[in-house]
């Protein structure tokens, strides 16, 4: 017995010990064009941030906007759009690709020092001249004076965790990363500067509502003490919200009450950052045993973390209720047939000729229905890419391929002829292919036949495989926004290409 041969699974890439080489020339780029800039927050993690495990917070001098954006670009960045439930005014989003290692850097561009609850963000601290100021030179990026690092973080975890909803919600207490965060910087910051720092940038804050800002933060500080500290606050700093606090409040419990729904009632995520050119349809082709599905999870699980992002199947698309409903007809009949003895054996297949009987009928009205089902899938998927979403397909209906998700009553010519009834189907299955738009990027993974046919046997039948194998490696993909990708070479070089591919023409 043969032992099938399968594909090798494409492992995740180890997480870069040094800063990334996509930060480092970001860095050399700010300094060079002279853009007044500073990490504003999570200095004590600023480290996880250049190997790029998480974002680049970077606070941005307004008159240095453009120049900062222009830096951006040059990189290669790609701008983007938070859900609009997490936009804060003032902030600028772009993504880019690191190549050596593959990581996407996320950079937040904030212009403005707005902060509070996840939710609405809904408070600016007005003292960004200021914290730019104080900035000196860190770890590869310029960092701020610990005394307004600690300011500013202080304030942000009363707004964030001491409102009485977000006790009352569950959302009290810091996390583990906030209270070291909190320890890092009151060990480095200076209580007096700190002091001084309110006085003279934040007046309306005031030294009485900061120490008890400091004291609310503190364990067992009650949580009366807590809530009434953060009401305080927000009245500081009500000149500089976005809406007023008896407006926020509610507004924050009824976000969070449906993010919690959705999770727990549909297993909804929230939702995810969307590219400002637009959406994009991404699809992934090749013979069997090229590694498309290894090649599109290994997409999705790459750009998902960051941007809104669907896998769809147009090879094997989700039954319809119809085609559902027709299968197991289909299955009842072939029960019944072998119980009243009937003799059994495969269902016939289409063959091309003057008349077809009623099991190859059926068969057809199954692939027809199979067509209708891809048409569906290709229409849901569209509409997210039309609302800014990515859409990666694992396989893709193309005219110019005859061996794989082609019309099925395109090898019926005769049929087509003389049966009025396959003509009405064949109609039918065309609308839907001719529905079926382009790809806006197409990869096509080109494996040698001989190779298909190894990674594949015991698999499935040889000359299948081969026939299929030979179409794509002989094919003319002119005229088509095709990337031809060599897909023999091992897989982690087979995704690098992939992936640098895919990231330039989004």
């Amino acid at each position: 017995m043969r032992t099938p041969v399968r594909i090798p699974t494409i492992e995740a890439t180890p997480g870069p010990a040094e800063p990334l080489e996509l930060v480092r020339r970001l860095s050399d780029a700010l300094e060079d064009e002279g853009v007044r800039y500073c990490h504003w927050k999570s200095t004590a993690a600023l480290d996880r941030a250049l190997r790029g495990e998480s974002d680049l917070d970077l606070l941005v001098a307004r008159p240095d906007a453009d120049r900062f954006e222009r830096v951006l670009r040059g990189l290669g960045f790609k701008e983007a759009r938070a859900p609009a439930r997490a936009e804060a005014a003032g902030t600028f989003h772009a993504y880019g690709l690191d190549a050596p290692s593959g990581a996407l850097v996320h950079v937040h561009g904030h212009y403005r020092l707005v902060v509070g609850d996840d939710a609405t963000k809904a408070h600016r601290l007005p003292f960004e001249e200021a914290y730019l100021a104080s900035a000196r030179p860190g770890p590869l990026l310029r960092v701020p004076a610990p005394e307004f690092e600690l300011v500013a973080l202080v304030l942000r975890m009363v707004l964030k965790h001491a409102t009485w909803d977000a006790i009352v919600c569950g959302k009290g207490g810091l996390s583990a990363g906030e209270a070291a965060e909190l320890a890092y910087l009151s060990a480095r910051a200076d209580p007096e500067r700190a002091r001084r720092v309110i006085r003279e940038h934040l007046p309306a804050v005031g030294e009485e509502i900061w120490e008890r800002c400091r004291r609310c933060l503190e364990p067992g500080a009650s949580a009366v003490r807590r809530a009434r500290t953060a009401w305080r606050l927000e009245r500081a700093l009500a000149a500089h919200a976005r809406r007023r606090p008896w407006l926020d409040a509610p507004l924050r419990v009824w976000r969070r009450v449906g993010t919690a729904l959705r999770r727990r009632l549909w297993g909804r995520r929230g939702p995810r950052a969307r590219l400002v050119r637009g959406g994009a349809w991404i699809a992934i082709v090749g013979a069997d045993g090229a590694g498309k599905t290894t090649a599109a999870e290994a997409l999705r699980r790459w750009l998902s973390p960051h941007l809104d992002v669907r896998l769809v199947h147009l090879g094997k698309p989700p039954r319809s209720k119809v085609s559902g409903a027709l299968r197991r007809a289909w299955r009842a009949a072939a029960g019944r047939r072998r119980a009243a003895g009937a003799p059994g054996g495969a269902s016939p297949g289409l063959v091309d000729g003057e008349r077809i009987g009623p099991r190859s009928l059926a068969k057809l009205l199954r692939k027809v229905l199979v067509s209708r089902d891809r048409y569906l899938a290709y229409l849901r998927a569209s509409r997210s890419v039309a609302r800014g979403g990515i859409v990666i397909s694992d396989r893709f209906p193309l005219p110019r391929v005859r061996s794989m998700d082609r019309p099925a009553t395109a090898v019926l010519p005769r049929l087509r002829e003389r049966s009025r009834v396959v003509r009405a189907l064949a109609r039918l299955e065309e609308r839907y292919y001719r529905a079926i738009g382009p790809p806006d990027v197409l990869v096509v993974l080109r494996v040698d036949p001989e190779e298909a046919v190894a990674r594949r046997r015991g698999l499935e039948p040889e000359d299948e495989v081969r026939r299929r194998a030979r179409e794509i490696w002989g094919l003319d993909w002119t005229g088509l926004p095709a990337v031809v990708v060599d897909a023999s070479r091992p897989p982690a070089q087979v995704l690098e290409e992939v992936r640098a591919a895919v990231w330039e023409r989004l």
